[in-house]
């Protein structure tokens, strides 16, 4: 079990699961649903249909997945890493899973399944899912990058709906080439958690126990943001 600074969230279900749910949602009520949670704080949502081999490896039998994003607060994120910053972070935590159980019950009032996937549950991994979305790359850092940014964190709804707006090809692999060429990460990072060849050594990053943020703020998926960064990219490779 690694360690973790975020405490677990209370059950907030205030809705039961339906006894023979729903598998279709309309076109109109994903928008409302989209925009409620949007309007709840979050910063976009993705979609994941997890394949057999992915579930066979997890020994889940999990199929449809809700990605709900939020983006981390960058007052908090500036702040140097300490039980302070670590504190506020997990307080954002716990407010936005509130939301999440309260769209879970929205989707549940409804007629669809819907159960909150445990964020700190290390069976699984939420980054692998993440992937498992085509909508979602990890960068040099080791950071899960969405086009809606690099301070995101993210919780996960597993429902019954089967006809969401999955995704067949996944158009961020480019960020992988882009990292390769950069290196800010590595030269800024005060636990020197890469190794002679650029590559992470999670072991010596303090992200999950005191807190740090400092790839994140000197990051350009952060400092300029997804589209700026791709169109410096594309101009590189003319």
């Amino acid at each position: 079990m690694r360690f973790r600074y975020h405490q677990p969230i209370p059950n907030f279900y205030e809705i039961e699961n339906p006894h023979h749910p729903k598998t279709t949602i309309s076109d109109d009520f994903l928008k409302e649903f989209r925009d409620i949670a949007i309007a709840s704080r979050f910063a976009g949502l993705s979609y994941a249909k997890l394949d057999d081999e992915f579930k066979k490896e997890w020994k889940i039998d999990w199929d449809n997945i809700i990605i709900l994003k939020y983006a981390m607060s960058e007052e908090i994120l500036r702040r140097d890493p300490s039980k302070e910053k670590c504190r506020l972070m997990d307080e954002e935590f716990q407010e936005v899973g509130a939301k999440t159980f309260a769209l879970a019950d929205i989707l549940r009032e409804n007629g669809f399944m819907a159960d909150l996937i445990n964020p700190l549950d290390d069976r699984v991994s939420l980054r692998a899912i993440a992937l498992q979305s085509n909508d979602a790359v990890i960068t040099r850092s080791n950071m899960c990058l969405f086009k809606e940014g690099l301070n995101l964190g993210f919780f996960m709804i597993e429902t019954s709906i089967e006809n969401l707006p999955f995704k067949d090809e996944n158009e961020l692999e480019w960020v992988r080439d882009y990292c390769s060429t950069c290196g800010v990460c590595i030269d800024r990072c005060p636990e020197n958690a890469f190794d002679d060849d650029g590559k992470f050594l999670r072991k010596l990053c303090t992200a999950h126990r005191e807190g740090c943020s400092v790839c994140i703020n000197f990051c350009p998926f952060y400092k300029r943001g997804y589209d700026k960064v791709k169109k410096r990219y594309s101009r590189m490779k003319k």
